[in-house]
């Protein structure tokens, strides 16, 4: 019997359907808990071509979550771990490990070679980064986001609003899983439902998933949803940038302190206080803001972009 006959008998597949399938080029950005569900989602439907990206370690205190790894594989490359499960799963598919962190310096060319992005990262810089890069190259985007106990996932791009669209500005909370916790079913079900927009979007099935928020709380075990076809882009906004991009004219600016990060981010970059920031403003001058993430870095432009009149950056540590 053909493997796909269960959901080739669905009226939405067949054999066009599954021939779309096949064809299809998925990047997956991130082998962590939301890429847990949708990797053998993805792969178990068919997906011809999935190339995952990541350049972090299978650890022990992720396990809970990321399901797709067991104890022996702590200290292995998760994208190694992912890719072998993938192809286990489907010996009819290629599957591509790409063992590195995106940044802006990589992600047009990732981006460009596939027909869907899908956002598994839980990184700030990584989420937008491909947003933009979605958005100018014209490729749709499934993002989501998950932190204790609550977590949205979103179709962007592709001919509908950005990221940047939904949430312009800097987030509120600073919490991430490692320091506010979260628990996995959250995390499997809307990877889960990562793995169903992008199905959705490559049969082409209506109403599109681009231009579709769903928002859910385990608590309670509801979700809520909205459409945001007609969500307005930002006139600006802060790009982020790769250490490897600092030019020498820069101002660059490290808000860690020495206890957090004994090296800099740069030779010649300032320490500062991110809540105490003075920088006599010059408009020739590029302001390259740096931290661990880039979520405090953005929060520093934010407070600061009406008295400098040049360019700001931001660079987060962590994936550059």
């Amino acid at each position: 019997m053909n493997r796909y006959a269960r959901q080739m008998i669905l009226p939405e597949v067949g054999t066009e359907g599954q021939t779309l399938l096949s064809s299809a080029r998925v990047l997956v950005v991130g082998a962590g808990g939301l890429a847990a569900p949708v990797l053998p989602l993805l792969a178990g439907a068919g997906v011809g071509h999935l190339t995952i990206m990541d350049g972090d370690t299978v650890s022990l205190s992720n396990l809970h979550r990321q399901t797709l790894f067991a104890e022996q594989d702590c200290g292995r490359s998760k994208v190694d771990v992912a890719a072998d499960r993938c192809r286990a799963l489907n010996s009819n598919i290629e599957v591509c490990a790409l063992k590195q962190a995106l940044t802006n310096t990589n992600a047009a060319s990732r981006v460009s070679d596939a027909d869907l992005v899908l956002d598994c990262a839980d990184s700030y810089a990584a989420s937008y980064t491909l947003s933009d890069t979605c958005l100018e190259l014209g490729k749709p985007l499934i993002s989501a986001s998950v932190l204790a106990l609550t977590g949205y996932v979103g179709g962007f791009c592709g001919g509908t609003p950005s990221l940047r669209a939904i949430f312009p500005e800097a987030p509120d909370s600073g919490a991430s899983c490692a320091t506010a916790g979260v628990l996995g079913p959250v995390v499997g079900m809307l990877g889960a439902m990562q793995a169903q927009m992008a199905l959705n979007l490559i049969l082409g099935l209506d109403p599109s998933p681009l231009g579709q928020m769903v928002q859910f709380d385990a608590r309670t075990c509801r979700s809520s949803g909205f459409r945001f076809d007609g969500a307005a882009e930002p006139n600006t906004y802060f790009s982020f940038i790769s250490a490897s991009q600092l030019e020498p004219n820069d101002l660059i600016i490290e808000l860690r302190d020495a206890d957090e990060a004994p090296d800099p981010i740069h030779s010649d970059a300032q320490r500062m206080n991110p809540e105490h920031l003075k920088i006599e403003s010059n408009k020739d001058q590029r302001l390259a803001l740096c931290c661990a993430t880039g979520l405090r870095a953005w929060r520093a432009a934010e407070r600061i972009q009406m008295n400098w009149p040049g360019e700001i950056v931001l660079v987060a540590a962590s994936t550059s």
